[in-house]
C-alpha cells in the first residue's frame, strides 16, 4: 500500500465522517471526491471499492454510538439507575423502531430497483434539490408553539410519520438527516430534538445493513485493503465525532435554511461537472 492509497482512505473517510449525518448527502460528496477524483475503484476492484464505503458508513456511525452512549444504555436497559428513575419519561426502543419501520419494509422491498435506477448523477442532482425544497419548506411552515423539545417526549405517532419521511431517503441524494430532520420539525419537534431522534434511529438500521454487508464481502477483507480500510474507518470515526457535536450545538441556532441553500450549490456544481 502505497502513499498515495493511505490519503484516499484517510480522505474518503474524512468526507464521509463529516457528511454522512449532516442534512447535506453524503452520496453527493462521495461522487464528487470518489467517483470524479480519486476513483478508488481503479486502485483495488469496484467490489473492494463498495465494501470500503461500507467499512466508512460502520466508522462513522460508531462515532454516534458514543455521542449518544448514554441514551442507548438506557434503552437497553444497561444502566438501570438511569432507566428506573423515570422510565415513562424516556426514550424508548419500542419508539426507535416505529420509527424504522417505514424504510425498512419499503427499503427491503425495492432495494434492487433502487440499486438499479436510482443511484447516478442525475438521481443524485434532482434528490438534493429535492431534499432542499422539503427543507425550507421544513423552516417556513414548522409548528410556532407546542414544540417536542425532547426526544423523551416523541409519540409513537410522531415517530412513525417520520418513519414515513425517511423513506425518502432510499432515493440517493435526499439526505436520511435532512428527510428526517425536516419531517420532524413539520411534526413539531424542535430541530436539535429532530437531529438527535435521526442519529439514534441511524444506528440500529445503519449498523444492521453494514455489518449484513460486510458478513457477504468478507472475502474482499485482502491483505492489501485491510490498511486501506482501517485509515478510512478511523478517519470517519474521528470526523464524524467532530461532525456531529458540532452539528447538536448548531442546528437550533441555524435552523436548515443555510444546509438547503448548500445543498442547491452542490447540485449546481455537480450539473456544471457534466455540462
Amino acid at each position: 500500500m502505497n502513499m498515495w492509497e493511505w490519503f484516499v482512505a484517510f480522505i474518503l473517510g474524512m468526507v464521509e465522517g463529516l457528511t454522512e449525518f449532516a442534512p447535506i448527502s453524503s452520496t453527493g460528496h462521495m461522487i464528487i471526491v470518489d467517483d470524479m477524483l480519486f476513483q478508488s475503484a481503479e486502485l483495488f476492484t469496484q467490489e473492494v471499492a463498495n465494501t470500503f464505503k461500507v467499512v466508512i458508513q460502520l466508522g462513522s456511525i460508531m462515532a454516534v454510538v458514543i455521542v449518544f452512549k448514554d441514551r442507548f444504555k438506557e434503552m437497553l436497559y444497561i444502566d438501570k439507575k438511569a432507566v428506573t428513575s423515570n422510565p415513562r419519561q424516556r426514550l424508548k426502543l419500542s419508539t426507535i423502531i416505529i420509527g424504522l419501520l417505514p424504510a425498512a419494509v419499503l427499503g427491503f422491498l425495492f432495494e434492487d430497483y433502487i440499486d438499479t435506477y436510482l443511484f447516478s448523477i442525475n438521481t443524485v442532482i434532482a434528490g438534493l434539490i429535492a431534499g432542499a425544497f422539503l427543507m425550507i419548506a421544513a423552516d417556513k411552515f414548522r409548528p410556532a408553539s407546542g414544540l417536542t423539545a425532547s426526544v423523551d417526549q416523541i409519540s409513537w405517532k410522531q415517530a412513525l410519520l417520520v418513519g414515513a419521511v425517511q423513506c425518502l431517503a432510499l432515493w440517493p441524494g435526499f439526505s436520511r438527516s435532512g428527510a428526517t430532520i425536516s419531517g420532524g420539525v413539520l411534526l413539531g419537534m424542535t430541530h436539535r430534538t429532530a437531529a438527535d431522534f435521526t442519529f439514534i434511529m441511524a444506528v440500529p438500521i445503519m449498523l444492521g445493513a453494514g455489518s449484513l454487508s460486510l458478513i457477504k464481502n468478507w472475502q474482499y477483507f485482502t491483505v492489501d485493503a485491510l490498511p486501506f480500510m482501517g485509515i478510512g474507518f478511523i478517519s470517519a470515526f474521528l470526523f464524524a465525532l467532530l461532525s456531529i457535536r458540532f452539528f447538536l450545538r448548531l442546528i437550533d441556532k441555524v435552523k436548515l435554511v443555510p444546509f438547503a441553500i448548500y445543498r442547491l450549490v452542490l447540485a449546481g456544481v455537480l450539473i456544471l461537472i457534466l455540462i
